[in-house]
């Protein structure tokens, strides 16, 4: 199908021409920009085109490509850095230097690698869609390739040696061949058998998430928080820490040079897990401040799809986004540019519904060959001037599962990550507390009661202290404020550039238990008529200037 421009408003393109479907790709102009579909009339048809569309004139060429937005999965995504259409920026520079220049079109996998294949199916088995039928090892993972076709068959030959993604890896008795990658649009979850509530927790080695606002496996969290409070740096860390097979990050939006540093650390750091590199089992999707506003709204889309591709081989697959602010934004100028009715702030109205479908992507599942894997995602948003009440983080924490809210006065006061524990929440408190009462210590919960009580006395005590002074306070309120202190800075506190940056569940128990056992011998102390600075002498040598 072909046409021409007859209109242009920044990113959107009119074209008179017939026979498209909605959000399939097309080609634009005579540079070949990249564009979809997003909306239809009786004989013309406007595109939103993922590239700068300055230079293009009223009459150039635009041609349909058949197919919807898509991403190409196979062997390689982990060997590579994308853009928001999942583009290989290193490829990219190679063949076209380091600017992204218009037009540009590579395939997402380098065809040219040569693979070792391991069939897991023999010659005369049927195989129906979803079916296992061989694997490679990328990065000292299984890439496992599956047969993605809903018409059953049955192999007639398959291969036992290398190959690279053009040369097929089995073949059907009626002619059909399977190759080791394959397509899918974007914008469609990745079917699966069946999804399950999430039990088990994503430890994330931050003790503050892990200990008050446990995450579970398959889960959901949204991290807002306004400039300056952390939000990509706890995003990085729980990056680099956390306890999954895969983790997919999507910088949307993001500075330049925070991706930059980004990418250079991740290269250098060794995996927490495993004795690999970090970079070996993370997938980064970037599409930053610098480049096209339309491909941002895409990038999220083009990351999820790769995640999903990875959750239904059976693992355990992170997604990570920072932040879901800047893509609701190219959101809202898309939707100007196609002059929709605007809803609050100017959003289009149907944010909270593409918000929600998007979260919804994420869950534990057993995939269509039988395995259970699972696909969670922590969202960071960038609400502006820090107001909550704006509509991204409203519409976010209707779907999410786990509120982490990051609060300016903590940055002010420098406790990072500066999650407030009094307004966030866990919807997977109860199910990951009870598994980890059973796996780590019967005392888990008990402990974290404990804890959460005597932060809630301090912000109490401090309204008293600011009439009365610390010296106005009695021998056990001076405790509670001492230990309450002890939990924020000792426990709650990690430095993201030290050792002390990721802590595994025994560890944040260890440490939360001798706080709790120092308030229980104090106040034991209290209760025997000893004064609180002599008990403090014998336990630190510390008599007077408690820093509360």
């Amino acid at each position: 199908m072909k046409g021409r421009i007859t209109g242009l408003s920044g990113p959107t393109v009119t074209v008179s021409i017939k026979g498209l479907k909605l959000y399939e790709r097309v080609s634009v102009g005579e540079a070949g920009l990249a564009g979809e579909v997003v909306r239809l009339e009786k004989d013309k048809a406007v595109i939103q085109v993922y590239e700068d569309t300055r230079g293009l004139g009223i009459g150039e060429m635009v041609s349909g490509t058949g197919k919807a937005f898509h991403a190409r999965l196979g062997p390689g995504l982990l060997l590579a850095l994308f853009d928001g259409l999942q583009r290989p920026l290193k490829r990219l520079e190679e063949k076209t230097g380091p600017f992204v220049t218009k037009g540009s079109d590579i395939s997402g996998l380098d065809h040219t690698i040569r693979w070792r294949f391991f069939p897991s199916k023999k010659n005369g088995e049927a195989v129906t869609s979803g079916d296992i039928i061989g694997y490679v090892m990328e990065n000292n993972f299984n890439h496992y390739i599956a047969f993605h076709d809903e018409r059953e068959g049955r192999i007639s030959w398959i291969r036992h040696d290398d190959f690279c993604l053009d040369d097929p890896v089995a073949k059907l008795e009626d002619g059909r061949e399977i190759f080791g990658y394959h397509e899918w649009p974007v914008r469609i979850p990745m079917p699966y058998r069946k999804k399950f509530s999430p039990t088990e927790p994503l430890v994330t080695g931050q003790r503050c998430i892990d200990f008050l606002f446990p995450f579970g496996k398959g889960g959901t969290a949204i991290m807002p928080g306004g400039f300056g409070t952390g939000k990509t740096i706890l995003e990085q860390s729980i990056a680099k820490y956390a306890e999954a097979d895969i983790v997919v990050y999507v910088g949307c939006g993001e500075r330049g040079n925070e991706i930059a540093e980004m990418i250079e650390e991740f290269h250098l750091l060794d995996d927490a897990w495993t004795d690999r590199k970090l970079m070996d089992r993370t997938l980064l999707v970037v599409n930053t401040s610098n480049m096209p506003v339309s491909a941002r709204e895409a990038s999220i889309y083009t990351a999820v799809t790769m995640a999903e591709y990875y959750r239904n081989m059976g693992y355990h697959v992170l997604f990570l986004a920072d932040s879901i602010s800047r893509w609701a934004e190219a959101l809202r100028e898309i939707s100007s540019s196609l002059e929709e009715m605007p809803g609050e702030e100017g959003y289009p109205t149907y944010l909270s519904s593409r918000l929600s479908g998007f979260l919804e992507r994420a869950g534990v599942v057993e995939t269509m060959n039988g395995k259970i894997g699972s696909l969670s995602m922590i969202i960071s948003v960038s609400p502006a001037g820090g107001d909550f009440t704006e509509p991204v983080t409203q519409s976010c924490m209707r779907t999410s599962g786990a509120f982490l809210m990051l609060d300016t006065a903590l940055a002010h006061r420098r406790q990072f990550p500066a999650v407030n524990w009094l307004h966030s929440y866990s919807l997977y408190e109860k199910d990951i507390t009870a598994y980890y009462r059973d796996t780590i210590a019967p005392a888990w919960d008990d402990l974290k009661k404990r804890c959460k009580e005597i932060l809630q006395r301090e912000e109490t005590l401090r309204e008293v202290v600011e009439v009365v002074g610390v010296e106005g306070l009695q021998d056990e309120d001076r405790l509670v404020m001492i230990a309450a202190e002890r939990i924020r800075m000792e426990f709650l506190c990690q430095n993201a550039y030290t050792e002390d940056a990721f802590s595994l569940p025994e560890q944040t128990l260890s440490k939360i238990s001798a706080i709790l056992k120092f308030f229980d011998t104090a106040a034991a102390g209290i209760r025997e008529g000893k004064p609180l600075d002599e008990i403090r002498a014998e336990k630190t040598g510390i008599t007077t200037g408690e820093n509360v």
